[in-house]
């Protein structure tokens, strides 16, 4: 009985941070279409007090240990690196996407966002030489797929959301999946919590280089500030302990599975909010999708779970 209650709360923790993080994506919708917030002074916005409240905790957290990122200039890159190539990329990409992709922003570009396994696997085999597997091959297959039938409804001739819109959600994937790759080597010595911060204040330092927070401020109605904090909130602050506590209580394998949930929470929230539509074609792409990389990452880390054993 005991060990079910423990896979039973480690499945509502991982199930608690993809429910979070598909309504920070429907957050994200309104803030960039409804309350018309630019993209530079959001993400200004966002990345400069969310890495100020993360770094605040982990000062009062870890104390003395939230500078260990910096004990070498290696580390210090990778830290550069997460911060620019994974967060910055990451969340202006995934931004922009959304708010040009119409009442689908959302949606669409929280799908074309969970290719980023499929983008680790495709650079193991361009950058290591890492031949794929039968199961990498029908994962590839299924996920291309997908993508076809998800962005053009099965005509070539009609996109269902803007060109720019494909394009920075394709490289939102991307830059997730450096934002996963990235952080791998200084995340060994150092707490997640703390490594978060500092890549979060560089990717600030980068967007505010670009657009200051306090220049071109704009109008924010109260909706807009509620908005903007519940990104913080549940986009960052709320969700990466979940997943951390997640893991401590459950299999990995169980925590991908549960991680699908993330691109229907946020479907589901944009039908009611934004009134959004997916025909037949364009749900099968999406389905397709979640299945082709659930299939990656059960397969990946049964063999992890195995080898752990």
């Amino acid at each position: 009985m005991k060990s079910i209650n423990r896979a039973t709360k480690g499945l509502l923790f991982a199930i608690f941070a993809s429910v979070s993080w598909g309504f920070s994506g429907t957050l994200q919708q309104f803030v960039s279409q409804n309350e018309t917030i630019p993209a530079g002074w959001f993400l200004s916005a966002r990345t400069t007090i969310a890495s100020l409240i993360l770094l605040v905790l982990s000062a009062i957290i870890y104390r003395g240990k939230i500078f260990g990122v910096f004990k070498s200039w290696r580390s210090i890159g990778w830290l550069v690196a997460y911060g620019l190539f994974g967060l910055a990329g990451n969340m202006g990409s995934f931004y922009v996407a959304i708010q040009q992709g119409g009442s689908n922003g959302a949606s669409m570009a929280t799908i074309l966002q969970y290719l980023a396994p499929l983008f680790i696997l495709l650079g193991a085999l361009i950058f290591q030489r890492q031949r794929p597997s039968k199961v990498d091959l029908v994962v590839f297959i299924l996920a291309l797929l997908g993508v076809f039938l998800a962005v053009t409804k099965g005509n070539l001739n009609e996109l269902s959301i803007p060109m720019i819109s494909l394009v920075m959600g394709i490289i939102s994937g991307i830059t997730a999946a450096g934002y996963v790759v990235l952080p791998k080597e200084i995340g060994k010595d150092n707490p997640p919590f703390v490594v978060l911060g500092w890549g979060t204040l560089i990717a600030s330092l980068a967007f505010n280089l670009h657009q200051p927070i306090w220049v071109g401020v704009p109008h924010l109605s109260m909706g807009g500030v509620l908005g903007i904090l519940g990104i913080i909130f549940f986009g960052t602050l709320i969700t990466f302990p979940a997943i951390i506590y997640a893991t401590r209580y459950t299999s990995s394998a169980a925590i991908s599975l549960v991680d699908a949930i993330q691109p229907v929470i946020t479907f589901v929230i944009s039908i009611f909010w934004f009134h959004a539509t997916l025909n037949i074609v364009e749900m099968i792409g999406a389905v397709l999708i979640i299945v082709a990389i659930y299939i990656l990452q059960y397969s990946e880390r049964h063999q992890v779970d195995q080898l752990s054993q």
